[in-house]
């Protein structure tokens, strides 16, 4: 794969910001720089305060480029799958060559066939991404580059979120002096890292445990089929225990960094020691059985809507069980106490590589892997997302029924109107729900 180079991925988390500089060359990535910031202007995954998450994302750029000795210019951003929706998608053209022979543009082409939809105004597409190409009837196609053919066609998926959410993540990026050489969807990057080859294949829920809110996702046959985002974190358990114990934030997160179980079995109540109470002088002493029992109750309350939102889905029914990874799943216990809830096997993934063995740095060094792993097709179908209305112009192409079908491929200066989508576009999302683990 000729990806050799310089790759920087960049979580803006709820919590804190993480860059990772890695080096890829000759298979191997190598990480050589870190940053990490604590977040402000962030809520919920959500940039709300363009201005102060651009300082953090400055100052957590600016650790790594100390750590690498380089200066960073480009980035892979995540976007957070709040309120993603995941579509189906399907475009075909003819060739284009007179030989028939089908190259890079035809693939573009198509690509830019399948990403023509009728999105509301409040939704934006994020990626696409192609499953398999069909020629002249034949499918399950990886690369068509180079077959003879007549017609070309693409079964893929198309991932949308708020426009919103993408704006606001882009401008603060922009903002810090950055630019964005790719967008990746979260649990796609984190997918790359936490997951084997076989359970992204046999089908294995992957539940990100972050400060501001919790992601489950589900990926089969190697692809993203559903995700679920409970807007409760790590943030909420330290609040819990703030509160309940009358201490400030900063006490209450020490507390559960250097104390805390998820599992209050494994927990004892001969272990004491003291916490500095709001408006008393003296210290009040707290058991670890007692302090893990707060964290539990909070834990026990995400763990519990998230099972209910993948009981609907049969997700537990796949044979790779349940993978844990974010911030909080640090904490001693977790994987007992996820077991013991959703009643499936549960694993905790880690980074193995020196620096980063810690779960909350899974999602930067996600990005990487996932932008280095990606091959020529895959970069050419996401290129069609770069193409706006002057680029493209549409000619029909029969389809086997009789029915013409437009076409998307590259024009000069001339500005043509897009083809309209299908009149019925909610029937192909139910059949595609309807075979959902199919």
């Amino acid at each position: 794969m000729g990806n050799a180079g310089i790759y920087v991925g960049l979580d803006i988390g709820t919590t804190s910001i993480k860059v990772i500089v890695s080096e890829y060359v000759n298979g191997q990535l190598n990480v050589i720089g870190i940053g990490n910031e604590r977040s402000v202007g962030l809520n919920r995954g959500i940039v709300v305060d363009i201005d102060k998450a651009v300082v953090s994302v400055q100052k957590a750029i600016k650790q790594a480029e100390e750590k690498a000795n380089i200066q960073i210019n480009e980035v892979h951003v995540g976007i957070p799958a709040n309120l993603l929706q995941i579509i189906p998608c399907n475009g075909m053209i003819a060739v284009s060559d007179e030989s028939k022979e089908i190259t890079n543009e035809d693939v573009v082409n198509v690509a830019s066939a399948a990403l023509v939809q009728n999105l509301p105004p409040e939704r934006d597409i994020i990626d696409i991404i192609a499953d398999e190409f069909v020629v002249d009837g034949f499918d399950g196609i990886k690369d068509p580059r180079g077959m003879i053919g007549v017609r070309l066609e693409m079964h893929g998926s198309v991932y949308t979120g708020p426009k919103t959410i993408i704006h606001n993540l882009k401008k603060c990026v922009e903002n810090a002096g950055l630019t964005i050489r790719e967008t990746i969807v979260n649990p796609l990057a984190l997918a790359s890292v936490a997951m084997s080859d076989g359970e992204r294949d046999f089908g294995t829920v992957l539940i990100d445990l972050g400060g501001g809110q919790t992601t489950a996702s589900v990926i089969h046959d190697h692809k993203l089929k559903f995700t679920y985002v409970d807007q409760e974190g790590g943030d909420f358990v330290t609040k819990d225990i703030s509160v309940v114990l009358n201490t400030s934030v900063e006490n209450a997160e020490k507390l559960k960094r250097n104390y805390g179980f998820a599992n209050s079995d494994l927990a004892s109540e001969d272990d004491i020691f003291p916490v500095d109470v709001v408006g008393q002088s003296e210290p009040l002493n707290i058991s670890e059985k007692y302090l893990s029992e707060i964290i539990e109750a909070r834990i026990s309350q995400i763990l519990d809507k998230i099972k209910n939102a993948l009981d609907a889905t049969k997700a537990l029914d796949l044979p790779g069980g349940v993978i844990l990874t974010g911030g909080l799943a640090a904490l001693p216990g977790i994987s007992e106490l996820a077991s013991e809830i959703l009643q499936v096997q549960v694993k905790t993934y880690v980074p193995d590589q020196m620096g980063l063995r810690y779960p909350s740095f899974a999602q930067a060094l996600g990005l990487i892997n996932y932008a280095v792993r990606q091959d020529e097709v895959t970069l050419l179908v996401k290129s069609a997302m770069g193409l706006d209305g002057d680029q493209l112009s549409y000619s029909v192409v029969e389809m086997d029924n009789d029915k013409p079908k437009k076409q998307a491929v590259k024009g000069q200066a001339k500005k043509t109107k897009k083809p309209k989508t299908s009149k019925d576009p909610l029937k192909s999302v139910k059949n595609f729900f309807n075979e959902f683990f199919d």
